[in-house]
């Protein structure tokens, strides 16, 4: 299946936008789900609910850290790819949607259920964009 479609149906389970993100690369990271669930737990809804860092993002940089991420102190290569595929993301996601914030993102009323859905369909594609960044970054740094 197509990662980004993965994240949709994850998305629409019910599951975080961070959880979604993670959940799509779980098989290639060889992370069990129940852990990847978990730690991308707490970064729905722009990190807990506080409509900050948006949490499809936080989930991509969940990703890049785990593929790309340093283990020991002294591996300053992995933390400068890291950090560097990471800024990466950020330009991309906010070259397209002109923000990383949850807030800025979302709409700020959901009452209604036009609203609702509305908010949910933007979510959705920034879970599937946020996925389809990653992709491109593993494809242009493959590790080696």
């Amino acid at each position: 299946m197509i990662k980004s479609k993965h994240a949709e149906l994850l998305f629409d389970s019910g599951l975080s936008c961070s959880q979604a993100v993670l959940g799509a690369f779980i098989k290639e990271l060889n992370l069990p789900h129940p852990i990847a669930m978990k730690i991308s737990s707490a970064f729905g809804g722009g990190m807990a609910g506080s409509r900050e860092t948006c949490g499809a993002v936080t989930g991509a940089l969940m990703v890049i850290g785990l593929k790309y991420g340093r283990i020991l102190p002294d591996d300053l290569d992995a933390k400068e790819k890291t950090y560097e595929l990471s800024k990466e993301l950020f330009q991309s996601f906010e070259c397209k949607y002109k923000s990383l914030l949850c807030r800025e993102l979302k709409l700020d009323d959901t009452s209604t259920p036009a609203k609702k859905q509305l908010d949910h369909l933007k979510c959705t594609a920034y879970v599937k964009d946020a996925v389809k960044i990653v992709e491109e970054l593993f494809r242009e740094y493959p590790i080696k």
